[in-house]
């Protein structure tokens, strides 16, 4: 089960569990759209995968399974993101 985590990994916005912004990894790294686009350009600085948008738990079953209070902030390193995006940059995440 998705824990939704609750904020941006890299600029830590908040991402609450409904967030139409929030996207994940294969692995659950968790970061906004707008890192995504602009800074990640779609390739995760952790594991190199693609992203996708997080699904949003229904409301009724928030009580029996509650999204993540716990944040992740770990800002990307973009010298060492440049090596993935050198690496990964025109291949599309199905392919890497």
């Amino acid at each position: 089960m998705l824990a939704l985590r609750p904020n941006c990994e890299h600029c830590n916005k908040d991402l609450s569990y409904d967030s139409t912004e929030a996207m994940i990894c294969t692995y659950e790294c968790t970061f906004c759209q707008h890192c995504v686009e602009t800074i990640l350009q779609n390739v995760c600085p952790n594991c190199g995968g693609g992203f996708t948008p997080r699904p949003i738990r229904p409301k009724e079953q928030l009580a029996k399974h509650p999204a993540s209070d716990k944040r992740v902030q770990k800002p990307v390193d973009m010298e060492e993101h440049r090596q993935l995006l050198n690496k990964y940059t025109g291949i599309p995440p199905e392919r890497r």
